[in-house]
């Protein structure tokens, strides 16, 4: 396996046990360090249609991240989509392996505990930290989690969300904090259907999410890994249709942001907290 196989091994593996509410299981597909499809169900091969669905042709050559044992039932979903670099599960079915093994021979499969539980973990790191190169040395920190949810955030608009766009303003804004910045994600009804990564413009990046959505961005959910500074971001998305919109806040142009989303009829939670990946 090559490092980027490894790394975004690592952040699909990441991201998936993020995602799930109870009763539900996730899929998360991972494609140059950034998500390319996510999605939750009650049955995971639901789950990993769903995701698949979101870019399939990105998905090609990428990361496959089950939120639960692969079965064979799951296993054969996943052997009639896209060649996937790896598949990682907590757990495999013989049968499975079999399956996988025959029909997509250049995949990796891996077997790894719960992301976050004391498997995962080295003896003694109740806390583990995360190192990155810098210049000559090293920069060592506290990997990026999330410090708030729907009850410290507060809704910034006249719109309120109701409880089908909370669920998927969850979605977004956990899947657009593990995306590369500038981020923009749109979700509906439990699926990450666009997806606009590492873009130098926030702007473009709502562009890039809302082409690959579709007519799916209709009535959907957006989230911004960063406040919009302007106003056009959040255009883009709500003449996409989006409805709702879940963002840090904390721009100087909070007010008018708002005023934009009230005038679009759109619902606008605010986090305040962001999440700036590179």
């Amino acid at each position: 396996m090559s490092y980027v196989n490894l790394f975004d091994a690592e952040a699909a593996w990441r991201l998936v046990h993020e995602l799930p509410e109870a009763g539900e299981v996730a899929v998360v597909i991972v494609k140059h360090a950034s998500p390319c499809g996510a999605a939750v169900a009650s049955e995971l091969s639901e789950a990993y249609r769903l995701a698949l669905d979101c870019d399939p042709v990105s998905a090609f050559g990428g990361i496959v991240a089950l939120g639960g044992p692969c079965t064979k039932a799951v296993a054969e979903a996943v052997a009639e989509g896209p060649q996937a670099d790896v598949v990682i599960a907590r757990s495999w079915d013989g049968p499975a392996i079999e399956v996988l093994t025959a029909r997509r021979k250049a995949t990796r499969l891996l077997e790894a505990p719960p992301h976050g539980s004391a498997a995962s973990k080295a003896p003694g790191s109740a806390h583990p930290l995360e190192l990155r190169s810098l210049g000559g040395g090293f920069l060592v920190q506290e990997p990026d989690r999330f410090g708030t949810g729907r009850a410290q955030w507060q809704v910034a608009t006249k719109a309120v969300p109701d409880e089908t766009q909370w669920r998927d303003l969850e979605l977004a804004w956990r899947v657009c904090a593990r995306t590369t910045s500038n981020a923009i994600v749109v979700a509906s009804a439990g699926q990450v259907v666009g997806v606009g990564a590492g873009q130098q413009s926030r702007v473009e990046a709502a562009e890039i999410a809302v082409r690959k959505a579709g007519e799916r961005a209709r009535g959907g959910a957006a989230a911004s890994d960063a406040f919009f500074p302007f106003r056009d971001g959040l255009d883009v998305l709500a003449n996409a249709g989006v409805k709702s919109v879940i963002q840090p806040g904390g721009s100087v142009r909070d007010a008018d942001i708002v005023a934009a989303a009230d005038e679009h009829q759109i619902a606008m939670v605010f986090t305040g907290e962001r999440h700036f990946r590179h």
